[in-house]
Order: C-alpha cells, then sequence, then structure tokens
C-alpha cells in the first residue's frame, strides 16, 4: 500500500520520537509540486553517502547527534542545528547518536 502524504492544512507532527527512534524508519511527510519534506531517521553508526539535489535544501536535526559534511567540512549537529544548502551542494551524514533529521527539498519543476 502507498505511504500517505500530508495534506493542505493538514498538521503533522515533527516531535522528536524519544524512546521510539531506535524502532522508527524513515518517511516522506510531504511530496508537493516543488517541494518535499521528510523525517530521516538514522541509527549510531549509519550513514546517508554522498549526494546532491538540483534545487535548495535544508537540514535540521530534531533529536540525536549525526556528522554533516558539505563544502565546509565535517560538522556536528545537534537537536535545534539547522543548515540551509544551495542547489547541487554535495552533503553526506552519519549518526553518531540515534538520530532524526527534517529534510526539506525545493524541487525543480520537470
Amino acid at each position: 500500500m502507498a505511504q500517505l502524504h500530508a495534506q493542505s492544512g493538514q498538521i503533522v507532527s515533527v516531535r522528536p520520537l524519544g524512546a521510539q527512534l531506535s524502532q522508527a524508519s524513515s518517511l516522506a511527510i510531504l511530496k508537493a509540486g516543488q517541494l518535499e519534506v521528510m523525517r530521516i531517521v538514522l541509527l549510531a553508526g549509519k550513514s546517508m553517502p554522498e549526494h546532491m539535489t538540483r534545487g535548495e535544501a535544508t537540514v535540521q536535526c530534531l533529536e540525536g547527534e549525526v556528522e554533516f559534511q558539505g563544502h565546509s567540512g565535517a560538522q556536528r549537529m545537534q537537536p535545534g542545528d539547522f543548515v540551509h544548502l544551495e542547489p547541487r551542494a554535495l552533503r553526506a551524514l552519519t549518526a553518531v547518536q540515534d538520530a532524526s533529521l527534517l529534510v526539506t527539498l525545493c524541487l525543480q519543476p520537470g
């Protein structure tokens, strides 16, 4: 069964998962015309390999700790930290602790 995305005007919680974090999976919250929003869950030691997107992106750490690798080198992200990425900016993530991140992508029109 296909996963349902949030509808216009629907309130969706992105609060920290707390004790449920280690059993959670990444999920797409919204995919619309030019916007995609996902909660990415990375367990300690797991990585998201280097990649880029055509449009701008933001990454906000909701809980846990990740090493963010970008054009400025490696940086640690902790709850409340936020980073904006230009189009085609390379980045990679590695979880130092179990973590969840809110990722927003600006999609380019087809």
